[in-house]
């Protein structure tokens, strides 16, 4: 599980966005090195309290993502078949899912650090990947390569792990739920592993 914080990081990179707009990479190291250094000053974080945990990721990361891409690359051709009332289930459900996640792994922060790759991005780029290594002590490097879109600000759509996608990587599991119980069996699965990750003896206070 200890590159799931690297994970976190990359997606952490674009809270606290000023007035100005920033370049991708610039949000990288500055949001980035902002939150490890939260982090590391945080016990209650360090010490695996997940509520202050996903306090942080709800402050940093919500508002600068695209969760509703998320969920469509997760889905793939089924999302065409939702509704837009389902659609808006899913985007809600795969939201929490993946705050969980990236929060679980916050409270598993133990000195990993990250290695930003330069990359070069035009004034007139839309859609952007951004390269980094998570270098874990006694452990070989992780590579992250995440992508950002700019529509209103940048805004992270996926994240891939060693070459694979976290989003795509539903897919399959998605879909199995779909042909057991159509679309409104996959929400309802995903609402009850939420409700379980929330209860007081799946997280730590």
């Amino acid at each position: 599980m200890k590159w799931l914080f690297g994970l976190l990081a990359g997606l952490l990179i674009t809270g606290a966005v000023g007035a100005e707009e920033l370049a991708p990479d610039v949000l990288v190291r500055n949001v980035t090195n902002e939150v490890l250094d939260i982090v590391r000053k945080d016990k209650d974080i360090q010490a695996g309290n997940t509520r202050k945990a996903i306090e942080l990721v709800e402050a940093k990361v919500l508002p600068h993502f695209n969760f509703a891409r998320m969920a469509a690359l997760a889905m793939g051709k089924e999302w065409r078949q939702a509704s837009p009332a389902q659609r808006q289930s899913l985007t809600d459900e795969f939201r929490i899912l993946l705050v969980r996640t990236y929060s679980k792994a916050l409270t598993e922060y133990r000195n990993q650090t990250i290695d930003f790759k330069p990359v070069k991005v035009q004034p007139a780029d839309t859609d952007v990947r951004m390269r980094t290594e998570i270098r874990q002590p006694g452990g070989k490097p992780v590579q992250l390569d995440y992508f950002l879109e700019k529509s209103s600000g940048w805004k992270v759509y996926d994240i891939e792990v060693a070459g694979i996608s976290l989003v795509t990587n539903y897919r399959d599991s998605f879909a199995q739920e779909i042909r057991a119980g159509g679309i409104d069996g996959l929400i309802g699965t995903l609402q009850a592993k939420n409700k379980a990750a929330d209860t007081p003896a799946a997280k730590k206070q």
